[in-house]
């Protein structure tokens, strides 16, 4: 194990070739080393959980624990806590070497782009996004006055796609700029407010147009600061669609309250859309890379933590040959999330048509959908946190977000996992293993 972390770490950064450009650089070597350590790790807990208890009953060893007075839970409990001391000694390890890579080819990059490295990249970067507009009333009006309009007798599925057009025409009306029309967002940095004034700061936006194609540029205006402060600022800028784009603002426009407002006026012919969700959003300075690396090296222990618990369940009663498949199928269902997202969100495993379908849905999608969406939830819970996008593109992972981590996938999957295989390790007839051998 360690010599492959050894390749991955060190051998990686040798052999990938990056544009040039600091983000190249940041997101090929952070995004393809963590990964793989992740990776290596995540299978060597797996394996090492679950051969650490059924091994031993498979071998008539843990017959020379149990015989002592130390209750079982303890001696899972202590199981899991070695495994997971091994992975923090091995992630500290090959974060460290990562973190050296990192500035040895950092400081071989252009004296612009190392600037840009060190303002956007090797910094933790927080967000700050506009408060959602509660369009409810306004949707609910809207498909009544529709839906009084129609004089003849609507089916259910006619209702159903009348009011997913409207719904998505009153979201496109807000979220809209005409041309020449401004739009302005309002800001809340909160306590984030001083230490952020004076510091690098960026937008991060994306648009949408009706006229799609990828090699069009659109030029936008942007006004930083209140439109009636003599100190507001314009920023021009030119910039694609559908994609996200980043370019500095001044941060010295921050109120006294701790807002900053940030409007946009539409030079184009083309009215341009930005979605509530994630069309906007202001990047500041939170704190160092290297605070943020030691906290998303915590998040990758969380999973590590998980795993651990998740092997030394299955060893708990199975063999190890069958622990072991048991635990990888579980890894491999959290690989393939998107799947089951498009099973719960379709209802069906088998493709259903409505308008083909003369019994509906299949039998099996009353046993499977249910399923996966369990499984859905749960990994959720464990995937919500992604610290290999948030540190290759610069984005804070904030001690908020860690506690929720270790409170989420720790202590809730974790422990769910735990108490599921103490129980079974409690239960379980040790002598009939020394019987059957």
């Amino acid at each position: 194990m360690a010599a492959l972390l050894l390749v991955a770490v060190v051998g990686l950064p040798l052999l990938l070739k990056d544009d040039g450009t600091a983000k190249g650089l940041a997101q090929i070597l952070l995004t393809y080393t963590l990964s793989s350590i992740t990776a290596l790790l995540g299978f060597f807990t797996l394996w090492l959980g679950c051969g650490s208890l059924a091994r031993e009953v498979e071998d008539c060893q843990i017959q020379m624990v149990a015989v002592k007075p130390i209750a079982r839970w303890q001696v899972w409990f202590g199981k899991w806590l070695g495994i997971l001391a091994l992975n923090a000694l091995l992630l500290a390890i090959s974060g460290a070497a990562v973190f050296s890579m990192l500035m040895l080819r950092a400081g071989r990059l252009p004296a612009a782009q190392r600037e840009i490295l060190r303002s956007e990249v090797l910094v933790a970067r927080g967000s700050a996004r506009p408060p959602m507009k509660d369009l409810n009333d306004q949707i609910r009006r809207a498909i009544q006055g529709r839906l009084a309009s129609v004089h003849r007798e609507l089916s259910t599925e006619d209702k159903i796609a009348i009011q997913n057009q409207v719904m998505a025409a009153v979201i496109a009306t807000n979220e809209g700029v005409g041309q020449m029309e401004t739009h302005e967002w309002k800001f809340d940095l909160g306590g984030a407010a001083s230490a952020a004034r004076n510091q690098p700061m960026q937008l991060r936006v994306k648009f949408h147009t009706s006229s799609y194609n990828e090699e069009a540029t659109y030029d936008t205006q942007w006004l930083i600061g209140p439109p009636d402060s003599p100190r507001s600022r314009e920023v021009d800028q030119t910039l694609p669609q559908d994609s996200f784009q980043e370019f500095d603002i001044p941060s010295d426009e921050i109120s006294d309250d701790g807002t900053l407002t940030v409007s946009f006026r539409n030079p184009n012919a083309l009215p341009v859309q930005f979605s509530m969700e994630d069309g906007i959003e202001v990047l500041y300075r939170e704190t160092s890379f290297g605070v943020n690396f030691c906290r998303g090296l915590g998040v990758i222990l969380c999973w590590l933590g998980f795993m651990a618990a998740i092997g030394l369940a299955a060893g708990s009663f199975l063999s190890f040959p069958v622990a072991a498949f048991t635990s990888l199928g579980v890894l491999a269902m959290a690989m393939f999330s998107n799947t089951l997202k498009s099973v719960v969100e379709n209802g069906t495993i088998m493709g259903w048509d409505s308008a083909e379908s003369k019994w509906g849905h299949s039998p099996i999608d009353l046993f499977v959908v249910p399923l996966f969406k369990a499984a859905l939830t749960v990994v959720n819970l464990a995937t919500t946190f992604s610290p290999v996008d948030y540190l290759s593109s610069g984005r804070s992972i904030t001690w908020l977000d860690l506690g929720l981590a270790i409170a989420q996938i720790v202590l809730l999957l974790g422990g769910v996992f735990g108490i599921l295989g103490v129980i079974l390790f409690t239960r379980r007839e040790l002598a009939a293993s020394q019987t059957q051998s």
